[in-house]
Parts: C-alpha cells; sequence; structure tokens
C-alpha cells in the first residue's frame, strides 16, 4: 500500500475542505483564468480550488492520490453541471498518463507538497506544463506560528520518529528549497517568485468542535491520536489542540471558528527554452 495513498484516504478530507471553500474560492481569481484555459489542479482533493477554476470558464483535470477524494471531487462537479471539470486518481510523483506540455497552468494548493518524492515532482510539473505556461503552488510553512504549521508540529511530537530518508512535506515552504527543486526541473531562479500569503480556515462550529472534526477525518491528526493512545497521551494531544485553536479563533461568535494560516505561495513560469 503506497502510505501517502493511505493517508489521505484515510477519515474524510471532505470535512476538513469544508472549512476552506471560501479562500479556495478567493485564490482561484488571482490565477488569471481565462475560458478554455487547460489547468491541471495537482493533489486536488474534492476540488476546493478546482471547481472555482472550472465556474471561471478553465478546462479542469483534478488530479488526487486519493481514490474517496475524486469520486467526491467528480459528485461535486457532476451536481454543479460543471462538463469541465474531472477528476482522476494519480501521483503527483509519477503523471502517468499525461502528457508532455499539455496544461496552461499546473495548480497545486498544499497538494503536492505532501508527496513523497519532491524532486520528482517538481521535475512532473514542468514536464505536463506548456512552454510559456505557469506553476502555482501553495505551501504551508515549517514552523510558523499559525495554524496548519502548528497543527502538524504537535502532531508529529506524538509520532514515533518518520523513517529513513523521509522528507519533510514542510520543505516545500522554504524559498530555498524551491528554487533547488525548481532548478533541478530546468527551471532558472529568475522564473520563481515566492511570497508569504494567508489562506482563512472557516467552520460553523466551537473550535472544539472543529478540533473534534480534525480528529475524526484529518489523516495527519488521525495517525497523532491513534499514537498518542498508545502511549496514554489522546488527552494532552487534544487539550494542545483545543488551546491552539481556541488561541487563534479570530470569530467574534461563540459557535464558530475562523482561522487565518500563512503560507508560502510559489509562482513559476516555465518558459520555451526551460524544463524537459
Amino acid at each position: 500500500m503506497n502510505a501517502n495513498k493511505e493517508l489521505w484516504e484515510k477519515g474524510d478530507f471532505t470535512r476538513i475542505a469544508q472549512g476552506m471553500r471560501k479562500s479556495g474560492e478567493s485564490l482561484a481569481h488571482t490565477l488569471g483564468i481565462t475560458p478554455g484555459l487547460k489547468v491541471l489542479d495537482l493533489g486536488c482533493g474534492d476540488g476546493t480550488t478546482a471547481l472555482p477554476q472550472a465556474r471561471l470558464g478553465a478546462d479542469v483535470l483534478g488530479v488526487d492520490i486519493a481514490a474517496n477524494l475524486v469520486a467526491a471531487g467528480n459528485r461535486r462537479a457532476n451536481a454543479e453541471g460543471l462538463k469541465n471539470c474531472r477528476f482522476q486518481e494519480g501521483d503527483a510523483c509519477d503523471l502517468q498518463g499525461l502528457s508532455d506540455s499539455s496544461f496552461d497552468l499546473v495548480v497545486s494548493i498544499f497538494g503536492a507538497m505532501f508527496a513523497p518524492r519532491p524532486l520528482d515532482v517538481a521535475r512532473e510539473m514542468v514536464r505536463v506544463c506548456k512552454p510559456g505556461g505557469r506553476i502555482v503552488m501553495g505551501n504551508w510553512i515549517p514552523n510558523d506560528p499559525t495554524l496548519v504549521a502548528q497543527i502538524l508540529k504537535i502532531s508529529a511530537s506524538y509520532m514515533p520518529p518518520p523513517p529513513a530518508g523521509f522528507v519533510s512535506p514542510m520543505a516545500w515552504g522554504v524559498e530555498s528549497h524551491v528554487m533547488e527543486r525548481f532548478a533541478g526541473a530546468g527551471i532558472p531562479r529568475e522564473c520563481i517568485s515566492c511570497q508569504k500569503q494567508t489562506y482563512t480556515f472557516e467552520f460553523p462550529d466551537a473550535p472544539s468542535t472543529v478540533v473534534d472534526t480534525f480528529r475524526k477525518f484529518y489523516g495527519p491528526t488521525m495517525g497523532a491520536f491513534d499514537a498518542a493512545a498508545k502511549t496514554g497521551q489522546s488527552d494532552d494531544l487534544q487539550r494542545e489542540l483545543e488551546d491552539l485553536f481556541q488561541v487563534q479563533n479570530q470569530s467574534t461568535h461563540q459557535d464558530a471558528t475562523c482561522i487565518p494560516a500563512t503560507y508560502l505561495r510559489v509562482a513559476v513560469h516555465v518558459g520555451k527554452g526551460n524544463g524537459f
């Protein structure tokens, strides 16, 4: 079993994605979508950015390693009658079946960063992007004080040490690593830009309820609670996460949660003279 596939098929990430819809739509509106633009949304989940891009007129293919999320994305697209948006299973490290230079825009928002072989991910994104096309990534930043980086940091503290050779997905949130990885795919430094931006999670529930949602449905948090249970630390992990969500909640309503999280937005121009 592919460990990355197993992680994201665990639980039901669609329950987390429901709190990401508004920011996903806002982000899609910043991508310069024009009617007929061919877009690959990689690590797309159930379509938080893919569906808004399709609504703007793009021809969107969503690719995700998790079969349950692909099925959910297709259901959402079908329910909206979006004939220009479809989802299929695929591995960001090896995009089998996708031809070279076939997309005007490759987008991966908190998706491909979790694939285990980042150099292969960069090469594959460049390979399938047309000369003159663009790649846009959104990546969480290691040790950032905001929500997601802290969830992952807290969760990791309850987990066994990672296996030898493990490359943290958070390295995609470090500009120097981004430059190095795309350089290995033939992209010069001057064609890459990085900027910190904000993504907001919004749930119609109190922070403690949202923590329970993450505990039941978010793969990394589920794994952390499984590990914590074996050492009798489940209550400690629950308390740490509830404190985190409570402190960072900016909602003015007692039974709602609104938490901004900082991420690194990466923009890559794939020129006619670079790439494979």
